[in-house]
């Protein structure tokens, strides 16, 4: 048996090691010990998705390396399908060393140039049967920010937009395939920052989900309501404590944020987005999605 016909969501995007100080409210420069563990867009959203009890898949890359080998056991262990992670015979895995201070506006340095497995995903490492019938596929704006993963990515797209319509033809009630693009706006990872509003524009027409906080939205030269004259049907904006909103066309909800106390944000959209998700597939409309994030 085919056991990608069991999949539910497929994860495109960067994935790497996070390096997490021991010591909080301390800069980069005077921490003295680390705690490694999985990050990056698609990392962190194939997790969050398997703990929700999402059967998902991720389509990136890792160096062949002991941060690589890392990546690997543990999206293993959460019972992530691994199919679809290369492994690079010669760059090595990307890290991120992340700063607990401030809690808000977490500082990251990222060892990801001049390039990194995930952005040297070509079109031959796309699972095109899966992309054609996986419910939800969720890609990201830092896949744009070079090649060949820029050109792989919107691929990804093109290809999912042509299953789409060849599964549901208008009015004929036919199996819904949702895209999710993640604005993932990290501006140090371009460099063209200039390019990110156009990409992200040529992406958006090819989603129907947009997700992205205010700043995100901004360096797209774009915001959530008119973003879905682009081609999404939802965008939503994240806010931080404030909860998110939801845009359609002609609507606009507003989801209050549930007070938690902040030791580090990192990682908090990411998580947003799996709940997102896993809400979507479980029937529910973007708004009551959006509470569940």
């Amino acid at each position: 048996m085919d056991m990608s016909t069991d999949i539910r969501a497929l994860v495109l995007g960067r994935v790497g090691a996070d390096l997490y100080p021991l010591q909080e409210r301390t800069p980069l420069e005077e921490v003295l010990t680390f705690e490694r563990f999985v990050g990056g867009f698609a990392g962190n959203v194939a997790t969050g998705l398997a703990r929700l009890g999402v059967t998902t898949a991720i389509v990136s890359a890792v160096g062949d390396d002991g941060h690589g080998r890392f990546v690997r056991r543990f999206l293993a262990g959460e019972g992530v399908d691994l199919r679809w992670l290369g492994v690079h015979p010669t760059l090595r895995t990307a890290l991120a060393f992340c700063e607990l201070w401030p809690p808000n506006d977490f500082p990251l340095t990222f060892y990801r140039t001049p390039t990194c497995p995930d952005w040297e995903l070509t079109e031959d490492d796309l699972p095109l049967e899966l992309l054609a019938t996986v419910p939800l596929l969720y890609v990201t704006g830092t896949g744009l920010a070079q090649e060949p993963s820029r050109s792989t990515t919107l691929a990804a797209l093109r290809a999912r937009q042509l299953a789409a319509r060849a599964a549901s033809p208008a009015g004929s009630g036919g199996p819904a395939l949702t895209t999710i693009l993640d604005l993932d706006w990290r501006a140090v990872l371009w460099s063209s920052p200039d390019e990110y509003p156009g990409l992200i524009s040529a992406a958006a027409g090819l989603a129907d989900v947009l997700l992205g906080g205010a700043a995100e939205f901004a360096a797209a030269e774009l915001d959530p309501a008119s973003s879905l004259e682009l081609g999404p049907s939802v965008a939503v904006e994240k806010m931080g404590p404030d909860g998110a909103r939801v845009f359609r066309a002609g609507s606009v909800v507003n989801v209050p944020g549930l007070p938690v106390p902040v030791t580090n944000g990192l990682g908090a959209g990411d998580a947003f987005a799996a709940a997102f998700g896993a809400a979507l597939l479980a029937g529910m409309g973007p708004e009551d999605a959006a509470r569940q994030g």
